[in-house]
């Protein structure tokens, strides 16, 4: 055989090895999928993704299947998705542009120490958080999932935006000081709008994460009419003496779709915020 021909047969091994890697990663969401379209006896008993039956009732009977209609999880979700994304986005960046374009006492200290509550699990703060939260009377709120945002807590997306503002160029800052400019306006009108691609990385990853927590809407949220959709999801088990599993499948799909479009339309961002970002 000559070069070219290995050649090729490496190729086509390692498009088979991605292809194999690919179908095993979304089994479980096709199986999800598959399930949410079969009754529940069928669900368990037979693992394939093979169609047997084709069975839409789930999805009308677990849109209404608990105290409130699904939409009701699906809006409280989507206010504290957009609460957080907005606090993100506002507080992050300018806690990004003190980092890279000022100077201050213990500048350096301050930013190691905001690397390092990247690394602190939520679980050693949730508890003090939590006492917090109880004392200001706010517990069973939306409150504490959203406020924290707007304090700029989350120091991932800090060094994300910090990162990136390092990028550009001091030039454009030193111009606008000649023309009379000051922080303000430097920020907002010269270096915001080159921060698109960090921002749409930000949102994202802020949408993503913030709609599918479920540990910290698990603690602050009791009452039934303020669930959102990763704690309504859970009650499709604890609710019913006996589990609905395929009403829980159908609007773990619909909840699973926000997700896909947010990712489709964002992804060029996303791409962009990660290739910009992490090469300084």
């Amino acid at each position: 055989m000559t070069t070219e021909i290995w050649l090729r047969l490496g190729r086509g091994a390692r498009h088979v090895l991605m292809i194999a890697i690919v179908v095993v990663a979304l089994y479980p969401v096709l199986w999800m999928i598959v399930s949410s379209l079969r009754p529940d006896g069928h669900i368990f008993s037979n693992p394939s993704l093979a169609l047997n039956t084709f069975d839409t009732s789930n999805y009308t009977r677990g849109w209404t299947a608990l105290t409130r209609p699904f939409s009701t999880y699906l809006l409280n979700s989507a206010i504290v998705v957009i609460g957080a994304i907005i606090g993100n986005l506002v507080t992050c960046s300018m806690a990004a542009y003190a980092f890279a374009r000022l100077r201050f006492r213990f500048q350096k200290p301050a930013f190691a120490l905001m690397l390092l509550m990247i690394m602190i699990p939520i679980h050693v703060v949730i508890v003090p958080q939590y006492v917090i939260w109880a004392q200001a009377h706010l517990i069973n709120t939306f409150w504490p999932l959203i406020v924290p945002k707007f304090l700029a807590t989350d120091g991932f997306f800090v060094f994300l935006m910090v990162q990136f503002i390092r990028g550009l160029p001091r030039e454009l800052d030193e111009a606008a000081r000649i023309d009379g400019a000051g922080h303000g306006r430097i920020f907002f009108q010269i270096l915001l709008p080159l921060m698109t691609p960090a921002l749409a990385t930000t949102a994202i990853f802020t949408f993503i994460w913030t709609w599918n927590d479920f540990f910290s809407q698990l603690i602050y949220l009791t009452d039934p009419n303020l669930y959102t959709v990763p704690v309504a999801l859970r009650s499709f088990v604890d609710a019913q003496s006996q589990s609905s599993y395929g009403s829980m499948f159908a609007m773990s799909v619909v909840s699973v779709v926000p997700l896909f479009l947010a990712f489709t339309f964002g992804q060029k961002y996303l791409i962009r915020g990660i290739a910009t970002t992490g090469g300084k």
